[in-house]
């Protein structure tokens, strides 16, 4: 996939600050970031989004989100961190190459949630319930 420039930078053709690297994904440091230390983590194998990466390549993201996560944490004593991943565009998702954000946070940093929700009465959410139910 040569258009897609999370592929770039995975096969080094295009520039990127590297923050930890394995055979199965590459974290970066993002170049618009929420924080600093904002960094993304990227399959080096390409799957546009969360429905067609496969459970393996998945699993080995996650476990390099935790290392980057822990990194993050040694390097700059964040008071929290947020672990995101978005897929469609409606979902705010732009680089269609599975990624997800490691944020670090502060306390008073002025980043806002991503939604902001209201309770969900026990009818609407067994509704809900029985329709993924039947998905499986």
């Amino acid at each position: 996939m040569s258009e897609c420039v999370f592929c770039g930078i995975v096969a080094g053709r295009l520039a990127s600050y590297r923050v930890l690297e394995d055979e199965y994904a590459v974290a970066f440091l993002d170049i618009a970031p929420a924080a600093p230390g904002h960094t993304l983590v990227v399959p080096r194998e390409h799957a546009a989004d969360i429905w067609s990466i496969s459970e393996t390549v998945h699993a080995h993201v996650a476990r390099m989100v935790h290392r980057v996560a822990a990194l993050v944490k040694a390097a700059l004593a964040p008071d929290g961190v947020n672990v995101v991943h978005s897929t469609g565009e409606a979902a705010g998702q732009e680089v269609f190459h599975f990624h997800t954000h490691v944020v670090p946070r502060r306390h008073g940093d002025d980043l806002r949630p991503m939604w902001s929700s209201q309770p969900a009465s026990g009818h609407e959410l067994e509704r809900t319930l029985a329709r993924i139910a039947a998905a499986r």
